[in-house]
């Protein structure tokens, strides 16, 4: 049976800690729009207080969440147990986004260890409902290990490059919202 949580406590942020993987799901608010769902790995997701998470969001292929975000702010995280006992838990709210010349930022990025090479923005989230469910359906598997694939890439192109890709393939989203501009896409992979 699934119940609520009205803020993230000590044992929510534990579990949360112990996590591999979770999900980001926003939408547009047309009803012809595309829904987004993105699997997230690594050691990204960070609990900011009871009420906020956020996360680290690297370049990639497309500008969904961000564009999403600015459009009407809507974002549910989900986690789910793949090891121990099953559990899945959703964080709904309101996200924003900070970019590096966010006056955010900075303090976001101190949550995290190592370089931002290849870095976007920080998602930030103020939750507004968590619930949790069984996740008696979800298969257990054992992690392995993270990839190094998107390293590799970021590493390969250089903060340049990666500045580039952005201001080339992030200017919109697939349903044609504003994605990055290319002032903005400038500030991608920044120096810590």
């Amino acid at each position: 049976m699934g119940k609520g949580h009205t803020f993230i406590d000590a044992t929510l942020r534990e579990w949360l800690a112990r996590q591999r993987v979770f999900f980001v799901s926003t939408a547009p608010l047309s009803g012809d729009g595309m829904v987004n769902c993105s699997p997230k790995g690594g050691d990204y997701l960070r609990v900011v207080d009871e009420r906020t998470l956020a996360y680290l969001e690297f370049a990639g292929s497309g500008i969904e969440t961000i564009a999403h975000l600015r459009e009407n702010g809507r974002i549910v995280v989900m986690l789910c147990a793949f090891e121990g006992p099953p559990k899945i838990v959703r964080f709904h709210g309101r996200g924003d986004v900070a970019l590096p010349n966010d006056p955010d930022f900075a303090k976001l990025a101190k949550l995290y260890d190592g370089d931002l090479l290849g870095l976007r923005s920080i998602i930030r989230i103020n939750v507004e409902r968590v619930s949790d469910s069984c996740g008696f359906g979800v298969p257990v598997y054992e992690f392995v290990k993270d990839r190094d694939a998107l390293r590799k890439w970021t590493e390969k192109k250089g903060a340049e490059g990666v500045r580039a890709y952005v201001a080339e393939n992030n200017a919109a989203s697939v349903d044609g919202l504003a994605g990055l501009t290319a002032d903005e896409a400038k500030l991608a992979s920044p120096e810590r």
